[in-house]
């Protein structure tokens, strides 16, 4: 199996398939374009958010 898909991602079968669902998807009304991002699933590291880190910091 994992022979296949690589395989298949290094041809392209992967972007084939992947862009003629969408295709379908969308000309049938099955595609929805919204997309929402919850901030409370949405977590920065904690370095990215302003934690302090000893080690790093040398203090």
């Amino acid at each position: 199996m994992w022979k296949r898909h690589r395989r298949y991602v290094a041809d392209g079968t992967w972007d084939r398939v992947l862009t003629a669902l969408v295709a379908l998807a969308d000309t049938t009304g099955d595609l929805d374009w919204i997309t929402s991002i919850d901030s409370t699933i949405v977590r920065a590291h904690q370095h990215a958010a302003g934690a302090r880190n000893d080690a790093v910091t040398g203090l």
